[in-house]
């Protein structure tokens, strides 16, 4: 039982931590103003490249954006945004392209009419970022399975350390008085404040 706890405690101790910190930052939005940085770019299509795009209607869809698209824009504005992986909104009048990140976005759009290409990178700071990590919003596949495996780590270690207060309560008396208010007192307020 002391090796689990141990063991699962050194497992989840940093990601404890930070999920404590971001639960306060989350919890005190206001007090931590995001420190957001934006960084545009603008270009405009030549009408050749306009006229050789497919005409989609609404409600179709399109899984990728053509590679000459990709190709001038990849050359001709700075962006970074993984092109060939998004799934664009394309309608007769604009392509729309969204990349939320964790912390911030990306976002790209296309006026078919004009040609006018609008680029913007936003980043909220490190604060942002934290607590978007602590959500798993908009982060990958292996963050999710990564916070998972902290989560099941962390009920070992808690499960492990209610196994241990049942066997050293026997010499500290006050084990299941404090363990009884540490139940008691979220019930309560749960019950009579929310």
């Amino acid at each position: 039982m002391h090796t689990w706890h141990w063991i699962s405690s050194a497992v989840s101790l940093i990601c404890m931590i930070l999920f404590s910190v971001t639960g306060i930052t989350l919890n005190h939005a206001n007090l931590f103003e995001a420190n957001t940085k934006e960084q545009t770019a603008e270009a405009t299509l030549p009408q050749q490249l306009i006229d050789t795009l497919p005409v989609i209607t609404d409600g179709a869809e399109v899984e990728h954006l053509p590679v000459q698209l990709i190709n001038w824009i990849d050359a001709n504005v700075d962006h970074e945004m993984p092109l060939e992986d998004l799934y664009p909104e394309w309608n007769e009048y604009e392509i729309y392209l969204q990349h939320p990140l964790p912390g911030g976005d990306r976002w790209m759009s296309v006026d078919l009419e004009t040609g006018e290409l609008v680029y913007m990178d936003t980043d909220r700071g490190v604060i942002a970022w934290l607590n978007d990590l602590h959500k798993g919003r908009n982060t990958s596949l292996i963050w999710i399975w990564f916070i998972d495996i902290f989560a099941v780590a962390t009920l070992i270690f808690c499960i492990t350390g209610l196994l241990l207060l049942q066997i050293h309560s026997k010499r500290r008396p006050s084990t299941w008085y404090i363990t009884g208010a540490g139940i008691a007192v979220p019930g309560l307020i749960t019950w009579l404040f929310i």
